[in-house]
Formats: structure tokens, C-alpha cells, sequence
């Protein structure tokens, strides 16, 4: 199939909810409904954020072409002014892998970036890119951007062009392993096999941390590979970042009581922070440990930390955890119906901002990852798998409807669940096969 008019956010948008393409990474949010006329930029972000994924940059070095012009088409569609792709200046073969085609487009520009973390946090990106902060609690649409990953882009471009639905995920395969990789994996396959791709574990103890070593979760080798599944990061039972993750709340408050000095410098580092927005880690430190409720916005202002892990993996020096703490009272706000509070007066960005950015080698150094920085290069072909765990909810929204049941035959690609009423995306089988599970939180298939 071959498109070369310019398609309706309507036409696309019902072409995406059925193809079931959400974001990438992060938090699933189903792209069609991120298509609006508001947004007079789009960004497509290759920061590649965390630390040794290198998924979005090896992609867009090898599909470029069908990139780019899919991001064009898109900008199309939502009638954009500008396009701006945001990619580091490290990332040199997808740079020239660019280069080649953007001139093709007028209104698609190179934002280049620093190596430093976490330049893909949507509200950094937005501003390192075209210079706007959005609002504390703000979504990018209010400040009229919207962002797609570069392997959202590539899935939109299969859902419009191939008409193939979501039904497998990149994943970098990294850390103690023979042979890391970057490999394409049928959804639902367990982290336990797509570990397999990448050789032998070189470790007796080995723990995977899904979804990268900031922002990710230890997680088991029979959890599936979902939609947001971006790597897999295989450690040490005793390496820093998993002690650090299985440290108990009560123990890192008092820890943090004994030790905090109210030095401030996980303030004076946090990326949010530094853009504007009233989030004071120290302060909520100090509060938390003193029992202090005197000022409640220190608590309340916590729903506006992006959990980059910044604080606590790289900032403090007494090796505290206010991310992780922070967490914890964010999760005790919403699950007392407590929203975020409006913040009518924005301040600007801070002019210190250049200078307190962290520099990714220098994070990976204090993380002891270095050594895990190795070529990972990307496999085309997607992996075999002979079983599947579909999960009916990877994404934002109500969870898919099962349209299959128990002992039906499926085709790879086929529609298994389809978009539940409101905020949803449909679920295709992965691969052949017969359904031997159907419930409302997944549907396994026995290829």
C-alpha cells in the first residue's frame, strides 16, 4: 500500500486505535488521541533517555526514509507549522542517516542535544527544542506541541503504509549477558526468552531490570514483553541499583532523618525544578522525616516530580532516596482522590539550568554501567516464541475487549481484543496459534 495524499486526523486516527499503536515507552498513551490541531510543533524524540538503550537511534539509522516521511505526513495531518526532531549530537550514523532526507521536508528540522540525562523527558525535550516550558501539571497540547517516540513513528508508518498492527516490540538486551542486542520480540513472549536472544547470562544471580536502570522496575523472568517493553537490563544480584531498589520505605526514612544535611542538591539538580516548576525535594525531606505538615504544598508540589530518579541515583551525596520516597507519597495522594494542584504563575527557567545538567558518561560511572556500554546491535528479523501472554491493558485507558475465546485459531496479526468504549486500542495475536486462556487481563495463545 502506498500513500502519497495527505490523510485526515480522522481517517489516521481510526487507522491507529484499531492498529493498536500507543507510545512506545512510558506509559502507553494511545497515539491517536494525541492527534490535535493545537499542536503547531511535533517533536519526535530520539533522546534515547535512559542510560544503555540505544533501540530508538539504531532504528531510525535503519528506516530513516520511512520515518522521516511518515513524521512529515504527520505533520501534515495535524497541520503543524514545524517538525523538529530531537536527537542527540552522539548519535552520529542516525544524524547522517537524517541528513539524507529531512532536506525533503521543509518544515523538519534537527533539534541536537547534549549527552545528558534525562534529556528525553518530554517537558526537558520540549524545552531544549523550542525553548517553551510547559506549566507545572501541564500537558505538551497546552503549550501546542505534541511528542512521539521514533518507534511510534515507525509503527505508525506500518499501521498506514504495510497496514500491519502493533504486534511486536524492540527491545535492547544488555548488561550480563554474552552477546547484548537490540532484537524484535512477538508481544506477550516472556522476559525470561527475550533474555535468551542475547546469549548466555554471565552472572550465577542475575536480575532483570525492565525498562532501563533510572526509571525501570526489577521485575520476573515470566512477565511479558508489552507495548512499552524497551530493554532489559541484567544485573547482579548485589550491583548498587538493586539494592538500592529493594530498600525498604521505612528504613530510607530513617536513614533519610539520620543523614540528610539539607544540602539541597537534589534540588538544585532536578530537571523540573530547574524549568520552573515547584518541586523542592529537600524541603519535602526534611517535612517527611520531621513529620511536618505545617506547609502542605511541600507535599502536594511532589505530584509534579517526573520520577527521573536523578536525586537519589546521582545528586545526593549521603546515597538517600527521594525519589523513591516521593514516590511513595504521590501514591498515597492519588489514592486519596487528591489531583494536582493548579499553579497559575509559571516561573521561567532557571539561568543556572546549562550548568546543572548531568552528564550521561559521569551517571553511568556513579551507577557502575560503564562497563555494560557495549554495541548492541539491532536484529530485523523478530524472534520466535512459543507462547504468548497478551496483556488486554498496555496502555493508558480502559483495558481491550476479548473478541476470541478459549480454543479458537488465530492468524498472527488477527484482532484479539478490540477497543474498549473511551480511551483504548485494540490487541492482535503476536503469533499463530491456538487461545488456550481468556480473562479480562489477558489472552494466551500456544503458537
Amino acid at each position: 500500500m502506498s500513500r502519497t495524499e495527505q490523510i485526515s486526523i480522522e481517517e489516521l486516527s481510526g487507522i491507529l486505535r484499531q492498529g493498536g499503536v500507543v507510545g512506545a515507552g512510558g506509559a502507553g498513551f494511545p497515539t491517536y488521541a494525541k492527534l490535535d490541531k493545537r499542536a503547531d510543533t511535533i517533536i519526535m524524540n530520539c533522546a534515547e533517555c535512559e542510560p544503555l538503550l540505544k533501540l530508538h537511534r539504531q532504528l531510525l539509522e535503519h528506516h530513516a526514509e520511512e520515518i522521516v516521511k511518515t513524521f512529515h505526513m504527520l505533520a501534515q495531518a495535524v497541520e503543524a507549522k514545524e517538525a523538529v526532531i530531537g536527537i542527540k549530537k552522539a548519535y552520529k550514523g542516525a544524524i547522517a542517516a537524517l541528513q539524507e532526507c529531512v532536506g525533503e521536508y521543509p518544515e523538519i528540522r534537527l533539534g541536537l542535544l547534549d549527552e545528558v540525562y534525562p534529556a528525553g523527558d518530554e517537558v526537558v525535550l520540549i524545552y531544549e527544542v523550542t525553548g517553551k516550558v510547559v506549566p507545572p501539571g501541564g500537558l505538551p497540547i497546552g503549550s501546542g506541541v505534541a511528542v512521539f517516540n521514533v518507534e511510534t513513528v515507525y509503527n505508525i508508518y506500518r499501521a498506514m503504509m504495510l497496514e500491519e498492527p502493533v504486534q511486536d516490540k524492540l527491545v535492547s538486551i544488555v548488561g550480563e549477558v554474552e552477546h547484548p542486542v537490540t532484537v524484535r520480540l512477538p508481544l506477550g513472549c516472556s522476559i525470561e526468552e527475550a533474555v535468551r536472544q542475547a546469549g548466555e547470562i554471565t552472572v550465577g544471580n542475575p536480575v532483570y531490570f525492565i525498562g532501563g536502570p533510572m526509571m525501570g522496575f526489577e521485575g520476573s523472568g515470566n512477565l511479558p514483553v508489552t507495548k512499552t517493553t524497551n530493554a532489559v537490563l541484567v544485573l547482579p544480584e548485589e550491583h548498587l541499583l538493586v539494592q538500592r531498589k529493594r530498600r525498604k520505605s521505612s528504613i530510607d526514612l530513617k536513614r533519610a532523618a539520620a543523614a540528610c544535611c539539607q544540602c539541597s542538591m537534589c534540588t538544585d539538580l532536578c530537571p523540573r525544578h530547574l524549568l520552573g516548576h515547584p518541586i523542592e525535594p529537600h524541603k519535602f525531606m526534611r517535612a517527611a522525616t520531621c513529620k511536618d505538615i505545617q506547609d502542605t504544598d511541600i507535599f502536594l508540589h511532589t505530584m509534579f516530580c517526573s520520577s527521573c530518579g536523578l536525586c537519589e541515583n546521582f545528586s545526593c551525596m549521603q546515597g538517600l532516596s527521594p525519589r523513591s520516597l516521593i514516590a511513595d507519597y504521590k501514591a498515597g495522594l492519588r489514592a486519596h482522590g487528591i489531583k494536582p494542584p493548579k499553579i497559575e504563575e509559571t516561573v521561567p527557567a532557571a539561568e543556572e539550568r546549562e550548568f546543572r545538567r548531568a552528564p550521561m558518561k559521569r551517571l553511568m560511572a556513579r551507577l557502575d554501567l560503564t562497563k555494560y556500554d557495549r554495541p548492541a546491535p539491532l536484529s530485523e528479523g523478530t524472534a520466535e516464541c512459543r507462547k504468548v501472554k497478551l496483556l488486554l491493558s498496555q496502555h493508558i485507558g480502559a483495558p481491550a475487549v476479548p473478541t476470541v475465546n478459549v480454543g479458537d485459531t488465530v492468524e498472527k496479526s488477527q484482532m484479539v481484543a478490540r477497543p474498549a468504549e473511551g480511551l483504548s486500542v485494540a490487541i492482535h495475536a503476536s503469533v499463530s496459534g491456538k487461545v488456550t486462556e481468556v480473562n479480562n487481563k489477558y489472552i494466551v495463545i500456544q503458537a
